[in-house]
């Protein structure tokens, strides 16, 4: 597990299986998925001064962190599990 605050597993820490399921099987989760976390890591690095930032954009990126996590969230509790296929 990575040192960067806000990851995913940490944050929703009850819906990792499920996580890792949509990311092999939604492409659109996948790519929040990995956004938010390109952001996530981008916002660590400005605020321990690997990569500096000004204020605003720092402001800017924890927005869309927010906005990227809400939608992850929506995606993790409204998820309907496929329904069982009878075996032929």
């Amino acid at each position: 597990m990575s040192n960067t605050p806000h990851e995913l597993a940490v944050e929703f820490p009850e819906h990792v299986a499920l996580m890792r399921h949509l990311k092999e099987t939604d492409g659109h989760f996948a790519r929040l998925f990995e956004t938010y976390h390109d952001v996530n890591r981008a916002i660590h690095r400005a605020e321990t001064n690997v990569e500096p930032a000004d204020d605003f954009h720092v402001v800017e990126m924890r927005k869309k962190r927010m906005q990227l996590k809400d939608e992850i969230y929506g995606m993790l509790v409204h998820h309907e599990p496929e329904a069982e296929k009878p075996a032929v």
